[in-house]
């Protein structure tokens, strides 16, 4: 299988990257906020580093996260390996020992008062927020909150995923959110992190920021969540590209990542361009039309969306039949190729079959 162990690898699209980087927000020039989960106390606004959040939620769970990024038979098999009568659950992370900086703009434009959200993953260590970016978040409306320690080197499912879970927990109890506004982006490896999470958990992100890093999903490493879960994304998430225009090799990734959503019947899509930029976080300008993008009126394909979906679903009858063809002709290596095959690639919309398929033969 080829998620067969929780480790701190990461999936091959998210090799590390050395992005070039623009003047970021420090403590020196941060307005203090009195945010502490701890206390409870009210929250205000501006910018603090080295916050400590305190609360948790099982959507951060060890479990929880096998369950919605990891494809069936992977998840299976993680099951299987786990040590006799344990299970996963718990969570992975020590709130107390990690670290986040958050920003909070000062006024409230909208008729209710309530902020959006980004869960901002970084490819880098350190927990900024840029500089340039705090009048557009301001102009927005929109919290922007980040991780320490939550970079392209940090383990992706320990660490980087339910790093972001628990911020967006948090900030939502702390703060008036719109949870119909709460978006997950990243910039390089940070942006494809930004995506698993968005694919699998369409229930807490609307949407997802891809700035020059993206992958294309139903794959081993981008694999389709639980079929309610994944529907859920089809008919209500946003995905918006921006790379820059000579950023050559995550354009050409960008391409196929979009592709894939066609394919699987995701067509909420936006694609930006940054002029005469390589590999390079987005300036103020692109920011801004981005989260423009995320935050306008859906666009619907009912139509299109049903017609597409028929045709997956017939497309894994017929492979799963296929499998129980070769169990009953005593072609058991064949069926077991046949359902990994399967399980890469229609993930979770293959399940429960697939998985008793895999316990009744013992693949």
């Amino acid at each position: 299988m080829e998620r067969s162990s929780i480790s701190g690898s990461q999936p091959s699209s998210e090799r590390a990257r050395k992005p070039q980087r623009r003047p970021l927000l420090t403590g020196a020039t941060a307005v203090a906020l009195s945010i502490s989960s701890v206390t409870g106390q009210p929250a205000c606004a501006g910018l603090e580093n080295d916050v400590v959040f305190s609360e948790y939620t099982e959507l951060a769970s060890l479990a929880e996260l096998v369950h919605r990024l990891y494809s069936p038979l992977s998840a299976l098999h993680v099951e299987q390996e786990a040590r006799p009568g344990s299970k996963l659950r718990g969570q992975t992370l020590d709130l107390t020992q990690e670290h986040y900086s958050i920003y909070v703009p000062d006024r409230h434009p909208s008729p209710a008062g309530a902020y959006s959200l980004l869960v901002f993953v970084p490819p880098w260590p350190r927990a900024e927020v840029p500089r340039q970016w705090v009048r557009v978040l301001d102009r927005h409306n929109m919290i922007l909150v980040t991780a320490e320690n939550s970079g392209n080197e940090a383990p992706t499912v320990k660490r980087r995923e339910p790093l972001a879970l628990l911020a967006a927990y948090n900030v939502m109890k702390q703060y008036n959110v719109d949870p119909q506004r709460v978006y997950v982006g990243g910039f390089s490896g940070g942006a494809r992190t930004a995506l698993r999470l968005a694919l699998g958990y369409p229930d807490v992100f609307r949407g997802a920021w891809l700035n020059a890093g993206s992958d294309p999903i139903g794959t081993a490493d981008v694999p389709l969540p639980p079929a309610d879960l994944f529907k859920r994304f089809q008919q209500s998430s946003r995905l918006v590209y921006l790379t820059g225009e000579r950023d050559e090799e995550n354009l050409a990734g960008d391409m196929h990542s979009r592709r894939s959503l066609e394919k699987w019947c995701v067509f909420d899509v936006v694609t930006q361009t940054e002029p005469r930029v390589g590999h390079e976080l987005a300036d103020a300008f692109s920011l801004g039309r981005s989260l423009d993008a995320l935050l306008a009126a859906q666009q619907t394909r009912s139509d299109e969306l049903d017609a597409c979906r028929n045709r997956i679903d017939r497309e894994i009858d017929t492979q799963l039949q296929q499998v129980e063809s070769a169990v009953q002709h005593g072609e058991s290596t064949h069926a077991q190729d046949l359902l990994r095959k399967i399980d890469a690639r229609f993930g979770g919309l293959a399940a429960p079959r697939s998985v008793d398929l895999a316990k009744r033969h013992a693949m």
